[in-house]
C-alpha cells in the first residue's frame, strides 16, 4: 500500500529481537563476566536498555495514528472500545503470564502475580491513550498538544515520583506505581515515551502525504535525537536557571529519560530510512507477531505456571555459551510462533487463535498504517 509505514514492522521486529537474547543473556550469564568495564558487554548493556523506550514510544505511535485514522473514517467509537479491549488483554495476559501453580498459596508467589511487567504497562498506556483520545472528542491538534506536553512533564517531573510511595493502596494498584514489592515497569515514567509516541502519531497522519515528508522526518528524527542525547541535560538546567524550580536542576542530574528518547529517534530514522531495503516479509511477519513471541519466550525463559524454565539452568553460561544459546533460543521461539497450534477461541464471526487476538499494538491484518 502507498503509505503504509512498514518501519513500524521493521523496529518492532529489531525490538522484539533485542528483547529476547536480552533477556535469554540477562537470564543465563555468568555474574563473572558482567562487566561493565568490558566494551562488548558494555554495548549489548547499552542496546539492552534502548529496547523498552522503542517498545512503549512504537507502541503509542502505531496506536495514535490508527485511532486517528478511525476518526478520519468516522469509526472513532468502534476503534475506542476495541483499544480498552486491547488494553484490558494485554493486563490480563501479563498477570496470566505470572501465575505460578506449584507455588500458588505461597505468600511469595501472591507478591510476584500482581507484579508489573511490559505487558501490563503497554495495556494501561493504551486504556489511558484512549481515555484522552475520548476527552479531546476529535479536536487532533488538542490530542496532539496535550500528549507532547504530558511526555515532556512525565519526564521532568520524574525526580519527585521516582521513589514514590502511596501508603494504604491496594498491592495491585501500588504495583503500577512502585518497584518495591517486585514489578519490572511503572506507569510513569514509561507513560511517557507512549506520549511522546502518540504525539509523533499526529505529525504522520497530518502530513504522510505531503512532498518530501519521510525525508524531513528522517532528518528531523536525526536532529532531534542528537539535540536529546547530547544537550537535554543543558536545556533542563537552563530551565532550572531561569525558574529556579529545583525539579528541573534534579532532572537533569539524573537524564536517563530524554537521552534514551533521542536514541529512539535515531533508531526510527535509522529503520524508516532503510524501510526500502529491510521490507522483507520474514521481517515485517515477526514484527507482527511481537506478541506472541513475547509470550512464547517468557513461558520457555522463565518457565510459567509450573515454574519450569530455562532460568532454572541458572547464571552459569559463559559468553560464548549464552551467545549461541541466544541465537539458538530466539530460532526456537520463532518456529513456535510461526507454527503453533491454530487453537480458536472463538468460533462466531472472526475466529482468532489464542495469541493472534493479542497483537501488542493491537493491530489487525486487515488494518494499515
Amino acid at each position: 500500500m502507498k503509505n503504509r509505514l512498514y518501519f513500524i514492522d521493521i523496529v518492532r521486529a529489531f525490538a522484539i529481537l533485542m528483547m529476547l537474547q536480552g533477556h535469554f543473556i540477562d537470564t543465563l550469564l555468568d555474574n563473572s563476566y558482567r562487566n561493565l568495564d568490558a566494551e562488548i558487554y558494555k554495548t549489548w548493556s547499552f542496546f539492552r536498555g534502548i529496547t523498552a523506550p522503542i517498545f512503549f514510544t512504537i507502541s503509542g505511535l502505531i496506536f495514535s495514528y490508527i485511532l486517528l485514522k478511525s476518526s478520519e473514517k468516522g469509526k472513532q467509537n468502534d476503534r475506542l472500545k476495541k483499544g480498552i479491549v486491547r488494553g484490558t488483554y494485554l493486563i490480563a495476559i501479563g498477570y496470566f503470564l505470572r501465575i505460578s501453580f506449584p507455588n500458588w498459596f505461597s505468600e511469595i508467589v501472591s507478591s510476584s502475580l500482581y507484579a508489573v511487567d511490559v505487558l501490563h504497562c503497554i495495556g494501561m498506556s493504551l486504556i489511558v491513550t484512549v481515555c484522552i483520545f475520548f476527552m479531546c472528542n476529535k479536536k487532533t491538534i488538542l490530542f496532539s498538544i496535550i500528549m507532547l506536553l504530558m511526555g515532556g512533564f512525565i519526564f521532568v517531573l520524574e525526580p519527585l515520583y521516582r521513589s514514590l510511595e502511596i501508603l494504604d493502596v491496594p498491592l495491585l494498584i501500588h504495583n503500577y506505581i512502585s518497584k518495591k514489592n517486585g514489578s519490572v515497569f511503572n506507569i510513569i515514567p514509561w507513560y511517557g515515551f507512549t506520549s511522546f509516541g502518540s504525539f509523533i502519531a499526529t505529525l504522520f497522519y497530518w502530513n504522510i502525504d505531503k512532498k518530501y515528508f519521510k525525508t524531513i522526518t528522517i532528518f528531523s528524527f536525526i536532529c532531534i535525537g542528537f539535540i536529546l542525547i547530547l544537550y537535554s541535560s543543558d536545556i533542563l538546567l537552563m530551565g532550572y536557571n531561569i525558574t529556579k524550580i529545583t525539579v528541573w536542576k534534579d532532572a537533569a542530574n539524573y537524564n536517563y529519560l530524554f537521552s534514551k528518547l533521542g536514541y529512539v529517534l535515531l533508531y526510527f530514522a535509522f529503520f524508516y530510512s532503510l524501510e526500502r531495503y529491510l521490507k522483507h516479509p520474514l521481517i515485517l511477519r515477526i514484527g507482527k507477531k511481537t506478541l506472541s513471541l513475547y509470550v512464547i519466550h517468557f513461558i520457555i525463559l522463565y518457565g510459567s505456571f509450573f515454574d519450569i524454565g530455562l532460568k532454572n539452568i541458572g547464571k552459569t553460561l559463559t559468553p560464548i555459551t549464552v551467545v549461541i544459546g541466544a541465537f539458538l533460543f530466539i530460532i526456537l521461539t520463532i518456529f513456535i510462533s510461526f507454527n503453533y497450534p491454530k487453537a480458536k477461541l472463538f468460533k462466531k464471526n472472526k475466529s482468532r487463535s489464542f495469541l493472534e487476538i493479542l497483537q501488542i499494538a493491537g493491530i489487525k491484518k486487515s488494518e494499515t498504517y
